[in-house]
């Protein structure tokens, strides 16, 4: 029987990880597991940096803009279909650092493109990393952090991607004007490292181990986290609790579309399509409404846009701090519920200035990163083991197309002669509906992982 400070190490694999206190492992693996997140959210938003400077520079119409900024959406769609089942197969740690792998060196690429096609060409593939990094990566946080506090746990790694998104805004508001476009990309490239010390810092989730059958492999990493929190906190670990009952089932892809897990499936893709639909759909044209529209410098687009991403952060800091105490129904249901009010609020307004624009869109990133957030850690609590990574992947194929649609039509409304007020309507109208769908979500707030599934 292995021991660690004194303490046996028995019990089934989750009851030994819900015991485990928070200690220097957990901040190492979210720390490691957190700067692929936060390239991935910098390496999302590079386009709509960028689009300002290329439509000038290209020359480009409103659809080969919209052309651009939904090729790496599309590819991002892939990318979580493929890192969904490859998560599953091949395990979270290898899915994760291949999908950086690629989003690097295809960052690499668009900086040296010459032209819209090759650009979007390559942002395609830098979406197939990106698609398949950021569902895994927040899989595997889940099956490391304890039941009790798994929503905060989850949440605060999950900041890192909404100060991604406002680093690379903030790197883009000197960069951009000063150095390029090109080089925000450049910068992009530098998560290849990630790429190569992940699988040899961060050890595979023992719950993924265990589901596969290698319970020799599971209980070697086990040991080895034990070993290491113990260390750590200098105390012995306290004894694990009863093991949780087992989960049921055989990791099908049908498996999802069936029984609970339908309802479940059902509610989460409609959830992360309006969230995203909505989020993506303001966010990428932002900089270029400022300066389109309103006429804005490029700078100050920056900095509006700037403002927007770091409201979302704010956020997200406070849905983590509460959504262990109020579950995570009521929380989806109040931010989507606050989108709606922001964006409807603007709509009657008439979006007729560019700070008036800044302003309740920074409001309305407030919610919607709080949504986005949430998402990420209720989306693997609602499957068991050996589906977790494709179903928290499929939520992220509906999500994309939320990407994919949000953008497209706010370009075919503006396109066509369509007001502001008319685009902030149908985001407000969307929002809505999500708020509906958020009635039906499963509570999970406090249950283990195995328990939600068994």
């Amino acid at each position: 029987m292995t021991t660690v400070a004194g303490t046996p190490a028995i019990g089934s694999i989750a009851a030994r990880l819900e015991r485990l206190p928070h200690s220097r492992w957990h901040v190492k693996v979210r720390v490691l597991i957190g700067a692929v997140t936060f390239f991935e959210a910098f390496d999302q938003l590079l386009a709509a940096s960028a689009l300002p400077v290329l439509m000038k520079e290209w020359r480009l119409t409103t659809g080969q803009a919209t052309f651009a900024v939904t090729a790496a959406s599309v590819g991002m769609l892939l990318g979580a279909v493929g890192a969904g089942w490859l998560g599953d197969r091949i395990g979270r740690v290898r899915t994760v650092a291949l999908g950086v792998a690629v989003t690097a060196l295809a960052s690499l690429a668009v900086a040296l493109s010459g032209g819209i096609e090759t650009f979007a060409l390559f942002r395609f593939v830098q979406g197939l990393g990106i698609g398949g990094v950021v569902p895994v990566a927040a899989t595997y946080i889940n099956e490391i952090a304890r039941s009790d506090r798994r929503g905060r746990f989850v949440l605060l790694y999950e900041m890192i991607f909404p100060a991604g998104l406002a680093t690379a805004t903030l790197v883009a508001v000197w960069v951009v004007p000063n150095l390029g476009w090109r080089a925000m990309f450049v910068i992009g490239a530098l998560p290849v490292v990630l790429a190569a010390m992940l699988p040899r810092h961060v050890a595979e989730s023992p719950r993924w181990l265990l589901a596969r059958g290698r319970t020799e492999e599971a209980e070697q990493v086990i040991a080895q986290i034990e070993a290491e929190v113990a260390a750590a906190t200098h105390e012995p670990l306290p004894a694990p609790a009863a093991a949780p009952a087992q989960e049921r089932s055989q990791g099908r892809l049908r498996d999802l579309f069936t029984g609970r897990y339908l309802r479940r499936t059902a509610v989460l893709s409609a959830l992360w399509f309006v969230a995203y639909y909505v989020n993506h759909g303001i966010s990428t044209w932002l900089p270029s409404l400022y300066t389109k529209h309103f006429g804005l410098d490029l700078t100050t687009a920056l900095v509006y846009t700037l403002l927007s991403n770091v409201t979302g952060l704010v956020g997200t800091l406070i849905v983590a701090l509460l959504i262990d105490r109020v579950g995570r129904r009521p929380a989806l249901v109040a931010a989507l519920g606050g989108t709606m009010v922001s964006l409807t609020v603007l709509a009657l307004a008439g979006a007729t200035s560019g700070v008036q624009v800044a302003v309740f869109a920074s409001c309305t990133t407030f919610f919607l990163y709080a949504i986005n957030a949430g998402l990420y850690l209720y989306s693997p609590e609602l499957y068991p083991t050996h589906n977790r990574a494709k179903g928290a992947a499929f939520g992220g194929v509906w999500n994309r197309i939320g990407v994919i649609l949000g953008p497209v039509a706010l370009g075919a409304i503006i396109g066509s002669g369509g007001s502001l007020a008319v685009v902030f309507a149908q985001f407000a109208a969307v929002a809505a509906v999500g708020a509906v769908v958020a009635l039906c979500a499963v509570e999970t707030k406090g249950r283990t992982l195995e328990e939600l599934n068994s």
